[in-house]
């Protein structure tokens, strides 16, 4: 187990390059090199993870160390897969809230928020193409875009409706929503015997139990119950914390999809509800969450920092303590879920498993997902190439980091890292050049 914890804290500081790198990772490493796991065994925990809300990555992580260690070594290995994230971020968000403003930092933003719009049109694109896989679906994406853009209806709306229409699609045309396997590549040596194998007995841990499904309902019922009575307890329900608690549990119960498909829920409460932070430092957000390891939907601790640093009066106002307990606040209420859909669902996956009752009503949401998305790219396409208005004028420059940025992602597989520092060096070489704020 002492491997296997050095092993997953490594991969919270190295897990750079989103899920598809995240997962890619592990398969490296626990089926290819350690042989811990086998192929198939793999795979069913990721078929899994990709049906729950969630980030897939860290609930994989979750999975395979309760997998192999039981409840605790799920909790570390999903816990240590996005501690240095976290952390990581706490601390970037204060550096961008006390020098955010000036003038090299204002022009790094400048240069990297085009190439942030590109990163969103690309993964409208890479989503597309996994979620739609005919017509039907392809109407659901356009009018949940319809849906969002032009009548501004509310992003849980739209998700229960997908649903509620696969559903009943599901009843009537099941070939529609057969899943084709998501099979990783595979270049080891399938010689060697795993620890866990494919004919190895099912874990007594990891088989259905009544007693045990309760219990861990009950202390998750609880983690999620005590800090949401102590924090309303100090100033009310109506107060930040409470609020930011109650707030971030919703969108974890949203986030079918991935990342990119909760952020137009987060746009849509913390800029424009709850007005905890703009759209500009939102998008800033995330920049930011774009170049740290971990999953991206630790933005979440961007948006409680910036809300607890601006509103914080538990605290009197202590400026980088309330934003730390804001972000610590959002991760908790945020992931706690994930931690339950693996406790709670791993042991019953066989009997849901290809069971269109499920399968249907996801399928339709990840292609609702798709127009949800879209949307949030032309918003910040507009925020980003008519930063005055329309009556401002096109951005030129950063038109052209953003098809610059298309084109490096898209031809020739930049990743995001790169992508951004190219455009932060840019924003700055235009700034000092009094091209970019004459």
């Amino acid at each position: 187990m002492r491997e296997a914890l050095a092993y997953w804290l490594k991969l919270g500081f190295i897990s750079f390059g989103g899920p598809t790198a995240q997962i890619a990772m592990m398969h490296d490493e626990l089926v290819e090199k350690k042989r811990w796991i086998s192929e198939r065994r793999f795979l069913h925990a990721l078929n899994y993870c990709m049906l729950l809300p969630g980030p897939e990555a860290q609930q994989l992580a979750t999975y395979l160390g309760w997998l192999m260690h039981r409840t605790w070594g799920g909790i570390l290995a999903g816990t240590l897969f996005i501690l240095p994230s976290l952390l990581i971020l706490i601390a970037l968000s204060w550096i961008y809230l006390e020098f955010g403003q000036t003038p090299l930092i204002a022009a790094l933003f400048e240069g990297i928020k085009p190439a942030v719009t590109a990163i969103v049109i690309v993964a409208v694109i890479r989503i597309a193409k996994r979620s739609i896989r005919h017509a039907i679906l392809a109407w659901l994406a356009f009018l949940s875009f319809i849906a969002i853009f032009v009548f501004n209806v509310p992003f849980p709306l739209i998700i229960v409706s997908a649903g509620l229409i696969g559903f009943w699609l599901g009843q009537r045309h099941p070939t529609l929503f057969v899943q084709p396997a998501h099979m990783p590549s595979h270049h080891g040596d399938s010689s060697i015997k795993a620890l866990i194998d494919d004919h190895t007995p099912t874990p007594e841990h990891a088989r259905h139990d009544a007693t045990r499904l309760y219990r861990h309902l009950s202390i998750g019922a609880l983690s999620w119950l005590i800090p949401i009575v102590v924090l309303i307890l100090i100033e009310g329900w109506k107060s930040l914390y409470p609020q930011i608690a109650w707030f971030f549990t919703k969108a974890a119960f949203l986030t079918f999809g991935g990342a990119y498909a909760v952020l137009p829920y987060v746009f849509q409460g913390a800029v424009e509800h709850y007005q905890w932070l703009t759209a500009p430092q939102m998008m800033d957000g995330l920049a930011l969450g774009e170049t740290k390891p971990g999953p991206l939907i630790m933005v979440v601790a961007f948006v409680g920092f910036l809300a607890g640093f601006a509103n914080d009066t538990v605290l009197g106002g202590l400026g980088f303590w309330g934003g730390a307990l804001g972000a610590l606040v959002a991760t908790w209420f945020t992931f706690l879920p994930s931690f339950l859909f693996i406790f709670l669902g791993a042991p019953l996956i066989e009997s849901t498993h290809g069971n269109l009752r499920f399968t249907a009503p996801l399928t339709a949401i990840s292609a609702a997902v798709v127009g949800v998305i879209a949307n949030l790219g032309v918003f910040f396409a507009y925020q980003v190439f008519f930063p005055k208005g329309f009556s401002g004028g096109l951005s030129v420059f950063a038109l052209l980091i953003c098809l610059g940025s298309l084109v490096l992602m898209l031809r020739f597989q930049w990743g995001v890292i790169r992508i951004l520092g190219l455009a932060g060096l840019l924003g700055i070489l235009f700034a000092t050049n009094g091209v970019l704020f004459s």
